[in-house]
């Protein structure tokens, strides 16, 4: 079959909703080639939609997978409620159980890959549903145990901890929504995102300081996504009723209710994950820096580790390093599976 990357409203996969605990989501599914491997489910971060999954739907489908690719709550054609409780990790991964077992059933597993926000979410999803994973691969984002303890973001990096984050005080701060709205001010935001550049080397994302909003309007192309592209995330962003980057921007102001759910039934688990689980680290991502994983070892039974030369899209930007890594990790594991 044809594995090029997918394109808008590409014919090879079928777009979907469903209604899932009260919010409707829209998700794409591209069946398999051949004989059926399994199912898998792509859980996309910020600022991105199900179709940053690209580069790797129509190369998952070739080799069996039937794969899944949802927008989270707040993006595009998914519903974004008001409601800060819809977006925290607790009530994103029973969305997702839930949509999951709608296609393997009760007892059936799922391959599960995460990047970015939807890399916590593949985390979280190990954490809360063990049964449903049968192996879960995330790029970007390092493990995070639950924490015990709540330092708001703020008090980190004034004590120079976490400065990588710096961007997300802005984030979950009332400019970005209030001062990105509508198709054309969406189509520059993302734009700078995605590594538009002024003449003069300026760029319109920092992680030290956010959106930089006087740049937006002088920046060149994107190198990692074309102008169809761009614009088909333009539209889909554009499909929320004005502020269009509420529900995106609400992931960033849930750090205290996810401390507080977690508090009550994940802080305290002292187990090792079981889940056969791989992480890829892009060498030159600014906001998830591969440093951040150096503690991951201690908290898996089965990790295994990769890198890629990339930034933080590195899913578009080594796409195809991307999939051999993970197609290699699947066939050890089967191997050896194959082997007791």
């Amino acid at each position: 079959m044809d594995t090029s990357r997918l394109k808008p409203n590409d014919p090879r996969v079928k777009s979907h909703y469903e209604t899932i605990r009260g919010k409707k989501y829209h998700y794409i599914v591209g069946e398999p080639q051949g004989t059926k491997v399994g199912t898998m489910l792509l859980v996309h971060g910020w600022p991105d939609i199900g179709f940053g999954w690209r580069v790797q739907v129509p190369y998952f489908m070739s080799i069996g997978y039937q794969v899944i690719v949802p927008d989270n709550v707040g993006y595009a054609r998914t519903d974004a409620p008001a409601e800060l409780a819809e977006y925290t990790m607790k009530s994103v991964t029973a969305d997702l159980a839930e949509l999951a077992r709608k296609y393997v059933g009760e007892d059936g597993q799922i391959v599960l890959g995460g990047h970015d926000w939807g890399g916590l979410v593949a985390w979280r999803l190990v954490d809360r549903y063990p049964e449903l994973i049968k192996r879960a691969f995330v790029v970007c984002t390092p493990y995070a145990k639950p924490s015990k303890d709540f330092t708001d973001l703020e008090q980190l990096i004034e004590k120079g901890i976490l400065r990588n984050f710096t961007y997300q005080l802005q984030l979950r701060g009332p400019d970005v929504e209030a001062k990105i709205q509508g198709r054309d001010q969406l189509r520059k935001f993302l734009n700078a995102m995605y590594g538009g550049q002024g003449p003069n080397g300026e760029a319109g994302f920092k992680v030290t300081q956010g959106v930089v909003f006087e740049n937006l309007d002088c920046l060149g192309p994107s190198p990692l996504l074309s102008k169809e592209e761009l614009d088909f995330y333009a539209d889909e962003y554009a499909r929320q009723a004005a502020p269009e980057m509420r529900g995106p921007l609400n992931w960033y102001r849930t750090r205290r209710l996810n401390y507080e759910e977690e508090l009550q039934d994940l802080a305290n688990v002292t187990e090792k994950i079981k889940v056969p689980s791989l992480f890829i680290a892009a060498s030159r991502d600014a906001a998830l820096p591969p440093a951040m994983s150096q503690s991951m070892n201690d908290q898996f039974e089965d990790l295994s580790r990769d890198e890629v030369d990339a930034s933080h899209w590195a899913l578009v930007e080594k796409g195809d390093d991307v999939n051999r890594i993970v197609t290699e990790w699947l066939e050890k594991k089967t191997e050896s599976k194959a082997s007791l």
